[in-house]
C-alpha cells in the first residue's frame, strides 16, 4: 500500500512522461507480483466499486478528527477533493503497516461492501491508525470509487513492456481485457502479462480483443497526404468503437463484443451478438443504431447503453448494427500485419458470406481528386457522419496512436460554435485540484415577463491552455457569489466560444437541450456578455441539424 500510495503521489505531482515512466518501471521492477497486478488494474483504466457511501466516509472521517460539520465543509470547500480533505485532516497515524496493496484490497476493503455502519466505522478507524497522509488518500479513492490518475495507458505499456524485455505492442496485446471487472486481478495473471513471448502467443487468447488502432486528427489540408491514390476514405460513424469476436476452445464456441474501453458488452447487443461469424474471426467496426437505412443520432444509441433489461420493444424500436471497416482475425490467422488493401478484400468476402442485416460493411468512398473527396464530406451532417477516416492503403493494423506501421486520419468536419456565458465553476482533479477548470455555460433566453435570463447548456473542462486556466481561475475568484460544496458561482462576466458534434432535444437538461462533446474553442474577450448567442440560436442549430439528418 505504501509503494501504491508513493507511486500515486510521484504520477500526480508531475507532467513529464521521462519522470511518470521512470517512476512507473521503478514500481513494476520491485513490487511483488500480486500487488502489480492490482496497480497494473488501476494504472490501465479499471475503476474500484464504491465499498463505503460518501455520506458515511464523510461521518465517519469527522468522528475520527473530533471536528464538527461545519469546519468539515470549509475543509473540503477550500480542497475540493473529498478524499484529500479526509487525508488531510486525520490526525496522525499511530502505527504502521507493510501490507500490500493486494492484501488491503481483498481482505480490507472489499469486506466492507454490504457491511453495516457500525462495522464499516470499526474498520475505517483501525485502517486511519496505521496509514500515512499518501496512504490515506489513496485510501479514500479506493473505496469511493473515484481513483484517477494522470497517466496513460499507453505509458504504463512501456514501462511493463521496459520491465519485461517484451515488445511493448505485445503488451498491450496481452492488457486487451485487464480491466474488465468481473477478473480479479491475480499474481498468476501478472506473471503471464509480463512472461517472455510464446511462438504459441495467438492460442492462448481466448475471447481477448485486440489493441485498438487509433486515427490522428487531420488538421492540414488532405492534399498534406499526397496521392488521393494512396488513401482508403470512409465515413466516420458516431457510434461505440468495437470489436467482435467469435473465438473457440475444445468445448465451447463463443461470441465476444468489447468496446473501446475494454467493457464486455456481448449481453447489450444481442442482435449483434447473433451474426453469424466462422470461429476463429474478429471484426473491428463502429456500433450505431441503425434504422430507415441509416444511423440514428448518437442519443438514440445512448438509451440502449447500460440498459440491462432489453424489453422487444426496445429492441425493435432502437435496433443496433456493426458497421465493419476492418478484419483483424480470421480462421484463426492473425492479420493485422497485412496492408489494409488487403484486409478490405478479405473483410468484403466475409461481410457478403455471412450476409446479415446487422453487419454493415463501411464503404469505401471513391474519388479521383482531393477537392472531389471534400465536395463529398460537405454531406457528412445530412448523413448522420461525422466526417472522414483516411486510412493509408498499405498501412498494417497498429497499436493504438501509432504511426510505426502506418497511419489513419480522422478528417471530421467543423463543429458547431455557439458563443456562452460562464456561469459555475468547480475545482479540476490531481495537479489541478486548486484550480478551477469545469465550467457550466449557459445562453440568453426570456422567462414569461420578458425579462433576460441566463440558462445553462453545457458543462466542458477541455480547451484551455494552462496559462488561460490560470487567467479564468483569478476572475472565478472574484466574482464568487455563492458555494454549493466544491461548486461557485459567479457573476457572469466572461464569454467562450463552445464547439460540440451534435445537439439533440432532451427533458433532463434544463435548456430542453443537450450537446455532444462539448469543449472549449477560445476565450471570446472580443464580446460582452449581453452579445452571447440565446437558445433560440441553439434551437435554430437543432433545426438546421434535424433537417440535414
Amino acid at each position: 500500500m505504501r509503494e501504491f500510495a508513493r507511486l500515486f503521489a510521484q504520477l500526480d505531482e508531475t507532467t513529464s512522461t521521462n519522470r511518470k515512466l521512470d517512476a512507473l518501471t521503478t514500481y513494476f521492477s520491485q513490487s511483488p507480483h500480486q500487488d502489480a497486478a492490482w496497480a497494473v488494474y488501476f494504472l490501465a483504466g479499471g475503476k474500484p466499486r464504491q465499498a463505503v457511501p460518501s455520506k458515511l466516509l464523510r461521518q465517519c472521517a469527522m468522528d475520527y478528527a473530533q471536528i464538527e460539520e461545519w469546519l468539515f465543509e470549509e475543509c473540503y470547500q477550500a480542497v475540493g477533493d473529498l478524499s484529500e480533505t479526509i487525508a488531510h485532516i486525520l490526525p496522525p497515524a499511530v502505527r504502521q503497516t507493510d501490507l500490500g496493496l493486494s492484501t488491503w484490497m481483498l481482505e480490507k476493503i472489499a469486506p466492507l461492501r454490504g457491511a453495516t455502519p457500525e462495522v464499516i466505522r470499526s474498520a475505517l478507524f483501525s485502517f486511519w491508525d496505521e496509514l500515512t497522509t499518501p496512504e490515506r488518500f489513496l485510501l479514500g479513492k479506493l473505496i469511493g470509487g473515484g481513483f484517477r490518475v494522470g497517466v496513460s495507458k499507453l505509458l504504463v505499456t512501456r514501462a511493463l513492456g521496459d520491465v519485461a524485455k517484451v515488445d511493448n505492442k505485445l503488451i498491450a496485446q496481452r492488457l486487451m481485457g485487464w480491466t474488465d471487472g468481473r477478473v480479479t486481478p491475480t499474481e498468476e495473471g501478472y506473471a503471464k502479462l509480463i512472461a517472455p513471448q510464446s511462438d504459441q502467443e495467438h492460442s492462448l487468447r481466448g475471447g481477448q480483443p485486440y489493441p485498438f488502432f487509433l486515427a490522428h486528427q487531420l488538421s492540414a489540408a488532405p492534399e498534406s497526404l499526397g496521392e488521393i491514390s494512396h488513401w482508403q476514405a470512409e465515413w466516420k460513424y458516431d457510434g461505440i468503437r468495437a470489436q467482435l469476436l467469435r473465438r473457440s476452445d475444445q468445448v465451447h464456441h463463443r461470441t465476444y463484443l468489447w468496446s473501446r474501453g475494454e467493457d464486455l458488452i456481448t449481453e447489450r447487443f444481442p442482435e449483434i451478438a447473433a451474426i453469424p461469424l466462422p470461429d476463429g474471426t474478429a471484426i473491428d467496426g463502429e456500433i450505431l443504431i441503425w434504422t430507415d437505412d441509416r444511423p440514428a443520432p448518437f442519443a438514440d444509441l445512448q438509451k440502449r447503453i447500460g440498459r440491462k433489461n432489453l424489453t422487444a420493444k426496445l429492441l425493435s424500436e432502437l435496433p443496433a448494427a456493426l458497421i465493419a471497416y476492418d478484419l483483424l482475425e480470421l480462421d484463426q490467422v492473425d492479420l493485422r500485419h497485412l496492408p489494409q488493401s488487403e484486409r478490405r478484400a478479405l473483410l468484403e468476402k466475409l461481410v457478403a458470406d455471412i450476409n446479415s442485416p446487422t453487419l454493415k460493411i463501411s464503404p469505401v468512398l471513391q474519388k479521383s481528386t482531393w477537392p472531389e473527396l471534400a465536395q463529398l464530406r460537405q454531406n457528412s451532417r445530412a448523413l448522420g457522419v461525422e466526417g472522414m477516416m483516411l486510412k493509408a492503403v498499405n498501412a498494417q493494423y497498429g497499436v493504438g496512436r501509432t504511426k510505426d506501421v502506418g497511419i489513419w486520419w480522422k478528417w471530421k468536419i467543423d463543429p458547431y460554435t455557439i458563443d456562452a456565458v460562464l456561469i459555475y465553476a468547480q475545482s479540476g482533479h490531481g495537479r489541478r485540484a486548486s484550480l478551477y477548470t469545469d465550467y457550466t455555460f449557459a445562453v440568453w433566453d426570456e422567462d414569461a415577463d420578458g425579462k433576460r435570463l441566463l440558462v445553462p447548456f453545457a458543462k466542458a473542462y477541455s480547451g484551455l491552455t494552462d496559462a488561460e486556466i490560470a487567467q479564468v481561475d483569478a476572475v472565478i475568484r472574484k466574482t464568487t457569489i455563492e458555494k454549493f460544496g466544491p461548486v461557485r458561482s459567479v457573476t457572469p462576466s466572461m464569454v467562450f466560444e463552445i464547439g460540440f458534434e451534435g445537439i439533440s432535444l432532451s427533458t433532463r437538461h434544463k435548456a430542453g437541450i443537450a450537446v455532444r462533446f462539448p469543449r472549449i474553442l477560445r476565450r471570446r474577450e472580443d464580446k460582452q456578455i449581453q452579445d452571447a448567442n440565446t437558445l433560440s440560436d441553439l434551437k435554430n442549430l437543432l433545426a438546421t441539424h434535424e433537417l440535414s439528418a
